[in-house]
């Protein structure tokens, strides 16, 4: 960054770290402890929806890849579009599982990197619940590198637990970059794997 850009107040993009969902299992122990949230075994990677034989064959290429865990039953990445427009790679693993699911989130978050779809990689996220069934997921957002709760209300309708939300970023501030501009906590309405 030059000098123009400090007084234009043009900011460098932070660089995406996908090694920073390996801290989702230590944060895990954290949320449960605090708030009493358990992993549910499911995460997924949602990205802008991408046409053609390039994306068909990375999308191959991820689901041969977590093929290869002969511990895993049924199928080990699932692809869904939401009613937004977006899609979405979805993995399932048994609650116990975190670790694995980071594994596979992280494979196909590089997998698609890798293969030139950087650029439509937006989030990827991983799902908790508590004994009352709140649902929460940790979002991880691609290109700023950052964690946020998302915790909708379990009314069904489109409403956020804001309190739960704060709650959750102050327990994990220790253990996950948490994402300081509450404006884009954006909400994941209907996501697959929450």
């Amino acid at each position: 960054m030059g000098l123009l850009d400090i007084l234009l107040g043009r900011t460098q993009p932070v660089a995406p770290d996908l090694d920073r969902l390996f801290a989702l299992p230590s944060a895990a122990v954290t949320l449960e402890a605090a708030a009493a949230f358990t992993p549910t075994g499911h995460g997924a990677v949602c990205f802008a929806t991408v046409e053609g034989a390039a994306f068909d064959q990375t999308h191959r290429e991820v689901r041969a890849l977590l093929d290869a865990d002969t511990e895993r039953t049924g199928p080990p990445v699932e692809l869904e579009r939401d009613a937004y427009g977006y899609s979405w790679l979805i993995s399932r693993r048994a609650p116990d599982e975190l670790p694995q699911l980071v594994n596979d989130l992280h494979a196909v978050n590089s997998s698609m990197e890798i293969n030139g779809f950087g650029p439509q990689l937006l989030c990827s996220l991983a799902g908790f619940r508590d004994e009352a069934g709140r649902r929460l997921a940790l979002v991880y957002l691609y290109k700023r590198g950052t964690f946020y709760p998302f915790a909708p209300l379990p009314d069904g309708g489109q409403r956020r637990d804001s309190a739960l939300e704060l709650q959750v970023r102050a327990a994990l501030a220790g253990d996950l970059r948490m994402e300081e501009d509450l404006g884009r906590w954006f909400p994941v309405w209907g996501a697959p794997g929450l």
